[in-house]
């Protein structure tokens, strides 16, 4: 298929949700409109077959997590998404495998309120470039620096699962039910709808790299450290059974490709935040003022993280 015939064939299936959208796909650019008094949140993220996503993944788990990746960013920066460009490199472009590409990516964005605007396409090897867009009001965004002493640290859902989804994805033919639980989280994660906890939090970061990995970076911005409970990191009950506590807790705190988002807020907030994010938010921590992270055990015993780091693109 030719690339201008592709573009034709997606732009059919793309209704424009959005009445601050004045055009989408077929022109030079797409022209958006926001509101008065909104700042955008722009985020970008490229996956590599055989990097980011193992190279026998189908298309439609490509596009799902190409979309939920960037998702999460704006959902860490607290806005509601809006808009979405694709730029696809691809070996060749096959129609069947484009429209399922598309599936992913639409399921990805699911009731929200996201128009697909734009993209490209080019021959090369296997790869997906997303541009995201949010919208939120302005001085209202959530970031890395906002952490403050005393501060409670909490994070949605569970730890650990995406990343023992990796180690099993060579079982994905013959895959027991936790073994497919893993590879799903890894393959399709779920973004959370970090724009509920505007005004409830301190501090937000989504867990891309690893638990530690990323919450180091709100420390540093905040310039403060932070005391972690090693037993309380949220664990799935497929984690509790396929799993003995060093591997869990390795898994978990530098892992990555979790997708939930790491919080700090104070704790006369926990319930409503809790209450607005409508998914589990457990508390792992507190920040406190001597620089640094540090973890413990249930017991009080501090917790050797050296031989755990999170993923560094370079190192």
């Amino acid at each position: 298929m030719r690339e201008f015939a592709l573009i034709d064939r997606l732009s059919q299936r793309l209704a424009n949700r959005r009445a601050d959208t004045r055009l989408g796909i077929g022109d030079d650019g797409a022209l958006v409109a926001p509101s008065a008094g909104q700042e955008l949140a722009i985020t970008t993220d490229t996956l590599i077959a055989g990097r980011h996503f193992p190279v026998d993944t189908s298309a439609f788990d490509i596009g799902y997590k190409a979309l939920a990746v960037n998702l999460s960013d704006l959902a860490a920066m607290g806005a509601d998404p809006a808009w979405v460009t694709i730029a696809l490199a691809a070996p060749e472009l096959n129609a069947g495998w484009c429209d399922a590409l598309l599936d992913g990516a639409l399921a990805a964005i699911g009731d929200a309120s996201v128009d697909i605007v734009g993209g490209d396409t080019t021959r090369g090897e296997l790869s997906l470039t997303i541009t995201a867009i949010g919208c939120l009001p302005a001085g209202a965004a959530l970031r890395r620096s906002g952490a403050r002493v005393g501060d409670l640290i909490a994070v949605t859902g569970t730890l650990g699962d995406a990343a023992y989804g990796l180690q099993c994805w060579p079982t994905r033919d013959n895959a027991t039910r936790d073994q497919q639980f893993f590879i799903d989280r890894l393959a399709r994660p779920q973004w959370r709808p970090g724009a509920a906890l505007r005004g409830l939090v301190n501090a937000a970061i989504d867990i891309s790299d690893g638990l530690a990995a990323d919450l180091e970076h709100v420390l540093s911005a905040s310039e403060v450290g932070a005391r972690l409970d090693i037993d309380t990191l949220p664990t799935s009950e497929s984690m509790m059974r396929s799993c003995d506590r060093e591997t869990r807790l390795g898994l978990q705190w530098s892992g990555g490709d979790d997708y939930e988002l790491c919080v700090t807020l104070n704790e006369a907030q926990l319930d409503r935040a809790r209450a607005a994010i409508d998914c589990p938010l457990t508390v792992i921590g507190e920040i406190e003022a001597e620089i640094g992270l540090r973890a413990f055990d249930r017991h009080g015993v501090r917790w050797n993280s050296d031989k755990a780091r999170g993923w560094d693109h370079f190192a």
